[in-house]
């Protein structure tokens, strides 16, 4: 059994893979560190064989994390690293080192499960869009600050009072506060209505529409394209990775 992470700037997603384990994902907001009630779930689990991680949440959690695994199965946890070609994708980014972890991950995820032209959307401290054609070519994507970053560096500059509510499809607002909350929303759909026409001008088909990130479900009241919700779409990309490896290492 190995045990996949996925630590994001905010939440650590979790779950056992391999051969007679159920995949069941976690999640715990980590704050830099591991929380006590993921060492609770962690203590009594069978010792896993590898601990695989993607981790873009910062040094102090990585240390965090290395200290329990030691202290647990005394194994050190693998971090992965972008390939420029890996699992049928190629990323389009000419310095691989400086591509996000997770979105090469759901790229790889997205990719293994359909060869389609895909548009994803990863909504979480901040908002990545990749687009991928079907034959696995990434072709670019755009970085949004995220829903909460994009109000707050709003309200810091004004005296505009923070939101008590989550605005729900409004496509205009009558009052400021509600203006603010529904148009960091909108501002993001709106980039996702844009690219998803152009990718599929681009493909020559209409694109898969893949949804991920802690705001996936704040934002989808406000898409107007066809979309799905993958919550887990980074640990499916560490499971895909991980299966490949140990199938080239058996050979």
């Amino acid at each position: 059994m190995n045990l996949l992470i996925d630590i994001g700037n905010t939440n650590l997603r979790w779950t056992p893979h391999g051969a007679g384990t159920e995949w069941s994902v976690r999640i715990a907001r980590h704050s830099g560190a591991i929380p006590l009630d993921l060492l609770a779930a962690w203590e009594p689990i069978q010792p896993p064989e590898r601990v695989i991680v993607s981790h873009v949440g910062g040094p102090a959690v990585a240390e965090a994390l290395e200290r329990v695994t030691r202290a647990l199965w005394k194994i050190e946890p693998e971090y992965v690293r972008v390939a420029p070609v890996a699992a049928g994708v190629r990323i389009a980014y000419e310095s691989p080192e400086r591509f996000g972890v997770d979105r090469w991950l759901g790229l790889i995820a997205a990719h293994a499960e359909r060869r389609q032209a895909t548009l994803i959307l990863d909504a979480g401290s901040a908002a990545t869009f990749d687009l991928l054609l079907a034959d696995g070519r990434h072709l670019g994507g755009l970085i949004l600050p995220g829903v909460e970053m994009m109000r707050t560096s709003l309200l810091m500059g004004t005296h505009i009072p923070r939101v008590e509510y989550e605005p729900t499809d409004v496509d205009w607002a009558t009052d400021t506060t509600t203006a603010v909350a529904a148009g960091s929303l909108g501002a993001i759909a709106a980039l996702a209505t844009r690219l998803h026409d152009r990718l599929a001008e681009a493909a020559g088909e209409s694109p898969r529409f893949i949804l991920a990130g802690g705001d996936a479900e704040r934002l989808r009241p406000y898409l107007d394209r066809p979309c799905e919700t993958v919550p887990d779409l980074v640990l499916r990309g560490l499971a895909v990775l991980t299966e490949m490896l140990e199938i080239e290492q058996m050979q």
